[in-house]
């Protein structure tokens, strides 16, 4: 996988669509080799994709397909794949079609995004103007150009090069040589823990079958992969590991996160939860927004940053302020039950901490966290994350899902 934009180099610029990449194809079975990050400079974009195609046999890249000077991907392909660029009319007829539709002349310079190496097939942009590209090397390895945006490159991957790498690997003898991976999800155990509990299942090196522990954000992905025709014994240690985990394990869907989980409970239940939220600002519901469909069991979400917006928005007490702070297991109890109670729904979920670098007192330290769920069962959990103010925030929204998922799980055995 290579992504291309000098700005991905810059700090504080991250690459967002490798992993976006890395999670459909994980879907497909196929392991990645490697990736790359490189400028938009034409000399270094074929270099890199010389050397990927020579390793693999799938390439993809994304970024550089725009209209400007600047977006060199498809002539650097084309110097890779040594054809030239061809002028692809029915492309150029999409694009053109487009910016009538938003009542636009078109610029001369998105015509270049017509441009195709020579032989290569042109995947429709069902949200943008360029165009994607399949093409073949000479060594038959496949390379495909997916746009930088990250909605054109999830549509155009799943509209149209996940369809097509699907029929390769139905069609190609070799595919059967790809390993078979299973894959499960675990939140509220550390990575160390975790590895822990399943290091007598691990199998040594020279063992066709490979454990791959992957952390973020509080999400732990546990993949198992074995050869083809050893699939029954990777499927068979997947089951061993899911055992060894327990109610960790939230899904061995790939692709799951906890917000789907969450919200598949909830409308098995026909219930609606609520949220209060306050170090989090508003985390905890950008993720559970993030599910299509989450109308039909999320309504009411409440950023209560400061004292008094817990107190008259929610009705936590003044007194429990007072005497027990506004990070305290007490504090989350109340939000919870106040979200619940005046929003009518069924389960009301709560976050409140000290995210940093400031803020800390004694006895309360950065990275403290306080999670509360009320409904038709009450829990409330004490946290301590490591980390900055932006890994104590998306920690704390992990864990605040994952108590919900609990509770849910419980309440509907």
């Amino acid at each position: 996988m290579v992504a291309v934009g000098t700005e991905l180099l810059a700090p504080g610029r991250v690459d967002t669509n490798t992993p976006t990449l890395k999670a459909r194809l994980a879907e497909l079975g196929i392991p990645v080799a490697f990736t790359a990050v490189v400028p938009d400079e034409e000399a270094a974009i074929a270099e890199t994709l010389g050397a990927a195609l020579r390793r693999c046999r799938f390439v993809f890249v994304s970024g550089g397909l725009g209209p400007t000077t600047d977006d060199r991907t498809r002539s650097a392909a084309a110097r890779t794949l040594r054809v030239p660029l061809v002028e692809h009319a029915p492309s150029l007829s999409a694009i053109r079609a487009r910016f009538r539709r938003r009542q636009m002349r078109m610029p001369e310079g998105n015509r270049s995004q017509a441009l195709l190496p020579e032989g290569a097939e042109a995947l429709p942009n069902a949200a943008g103007t360029a165009p994607g590209v399949f093409a073949h090397s000479s060594e038959g390895a496949r390379l495909v150009l997916l746009p930088g945006p990250p909605r054109e490159l999830t549509r155009m991957f799943d509209a149209e090069v996940g369809p097509r790498i699907e029929a390769y690997l139905r069609a190609e003898p070799r595919a059967a040589t790809l390993p078979v991976t299973t894959a499960l999800r675990v939140a509220g155990l550390p990575e160390s823990v975790l590895q822990e509990r399943i290091l007598d299942l691990t199998p040594p090196p020279e063992a066709p079958e490979e454990i791959a522990i992957l952390a973020s954000d509080g999400e732990i992905e546990v993949r198992v992969s074995a050869p083809a025709e050893r699939a029954g014994a990777g499927s068979e240690l997947s089951d061993r590991i899911a055992e060894r985990l327990g109610e960790a394990v939230f899904t061995r869907s790939a692709g799951e996160r906890l917000e789907h989980v969450v919200g598949r409970l909830l409308a098995a239940r026909r219930e609606r939860a609520a949220l209060a939220e306050s170090l989090t600002g508003g985390l905890i519901a950008e993720r559970i927004t993030r599910v299509p469909g989450a109308s039909g069991w999320f309504d009411l979400a409440l950023v209560t940053y400061a004292n008094e917006a817990k107190r008259t928005l929610i009705g936590v007490s003044e007194e429990t302020l007072r005497t027990r702070g506004a990070v305290s297991g007490e504090v989350a109890v109340e939000m919870a039950d106040g979200v619940r109670v005046r929003s009518g729904n069924a389960w009301g979920l709560s976050a409140t901490g000290i995210a940093g670098p400031g803020g800390a007192v004694a006895g309360k330290p950065v990275g403290l966290v306080w999670v509360a769920v009320s409904g038709p069962e009450a829990r409330v959990r004490r946290y301590r994350f490591p980390g900055d103010r932006v890994l104590v925030r998306r920690l704390a929204a992990t864990a605040a899902l994952d108590l919900l998922r609990r509770s849910l799980e419980s309440a509907s055995r």
